[in-house]
This record gives C-alpha cells, sequence and structure tokens, in this order.
C-alpha cells in the first residue's frame, strides 16, 4: 500500500512538472462543462481555452516544420488537438480537446480525444496532434462521423506526400494527413492507437 502511494504521489509530480501549463488548459476545460447546465460564461471560457490550444499546436508545428504552414493554407480544412496523459502501472488513457476548420467557410467545430492504453507502464505523455485535409468530403467526414483508430494504429511519418507536401506527417486515410508533436519535437512513428476524436456536445 505505501509503495502504491508512493507510486501514485510520483506520478501526479511528474504530471505536474512535465506539463503545468497544458494540464491547467485541460483543467479550466473540465471544470467549465462540469455539471448538468453548463452557464454561457463557462462555455466561452472553455471555448477561449481550445482555441488557444489548438493556435498552440499550430505555432508547435510550424515551428518544427515550416512547410506545414503552407499545405494547411492550401488544404480544405485541418483539426488540432492539444494532449495531456498519464499512465500508471496497468492502465492509462489520453484524453484531449481540440478543434476543427473548414477554411472555405471559416466554420469552428469543437471536438474530444480519448486514447485508452493497456498494458503496464509508468509515465507521462504529452502531444499535439494536428489533422490536415485536403478536401472538404474528408474534413466534413471527420467532423460528423468521428474518427477513431484500431489497437495497432502506430503510424510512421512520410518524407512528403501530394507532390512533396505534407513532410513530416502520416497519411491516415485518402486526402487526410497526421502531424504528432511530441516534447522531443515532430514525431517519426505517431502513437495513435486505441485513439477516437469525436464532437464536443457541450461546446458547440
Amino acid at each position: 500500500m505505501k509503495l502504491k502511494s508512493m507510486l501514485a504521489g510520483s506520478a501526479i509530480a511528474l504530471g505536474l512538472a512535465a506539463g503545468s501549463a497544458h494540464c491547467q488548459i485541460l483543467q479550466n476545460l473540465e471544470n467549465a462543462i462540469t455539471g448538468d447546465k453548463p452557464s454561457q460564461a463557462d462555455i466561452s471560457a472553455a471555448r477561449q481555452e481550445v482555441q488557444g490550444a489548438a493556435q498552440s499546436a499550430l505555432s508547435a508545428l510550424y515551428a518544427v516544420q515550416p512547410s506545414a504552414r503552407r499545405d494547411i493554407e492550401r488544404a480544405a480544412g485541418y483539426a488540432a488537438f492539444s494532449t495531456f496523459g498519464m499512465k500508471l502501472m496497468i492502465a492509462g488513457g489520453t484524453s484531449g480537446k481540440g478543434m476543427a476548420v473548414n477554411k472555405r467557410t471559416g466554420t469552428q467545430t469543437y471536438m474530444k480525444m480519448l486514447q485508452v492504453q493497456g498494458g503496464l507502464g509508468f509515465g507521462v505523455s504529452k502531444n499535439q496532434l494536428i489533422f490536415v485535409f485536403t478536401s472538404e468530403q474528408a474534413l466534413s467526414y471527420f467532423i460528423n462521423t468521428g474518427w477513431e483508430f484500431g489497437g495497432q494504429a502506430n503510424l510512421s511519418a512520410m518524407a512528403g506526400g501530394e507532390g512533396g507536401m505534407f513532410a513530416g506527417a502520416a497519411q491516415v486515410s485518402p486526402g487526410v494527413y497526421l502531424y504528432q508533436i511530441t516534447e522531443t519535437g515532430l514525431s517519426a512513428t505517431l502513437t495513435v492507437a486505441g485513439t477516437k476524436f469525436f464532437v464536443d456536445s457541450d461546446l458547440n
């Protein structure tokens, strides 16, 4: 029992040290939407938090992969997510918030992310995921139907996609590319197994 308490305390301390600012964003969001009827003020505050987190994800991507800015400017739309997850001993998960943006109409759709992990482990993960959609049809499907990666969906990023575009991203479906930014930079292997993306009914 004492060992379990020590491990739990270590995990919490590690999580706070590794991403206190990001963790605070997610905590603010959860606080804003708890309860049966969140106030309009809470919803507005939560939306602003998501917008800030999404913009932070884009800025991080542009810093490590400048060519991505051009690719996203030419795309039909994108979806950006920030996550903070903790895995302690037996099982854990990652939750995140994000938003999908239709570049033609400017429509913003607030979304959630959930990843369930299995097996033994101990650590903290902090990621930013950016989807890029080359067609409105692909973007619409992502928003209206949701997206789920299977249990083995760890993907390798490509050297380049369509006509040399989307360097550093993995193609997850026709017309859909995905970047993953970790604490060490742009990831060559995207760890998205068991991950679901779906509309946030509280914020839309």
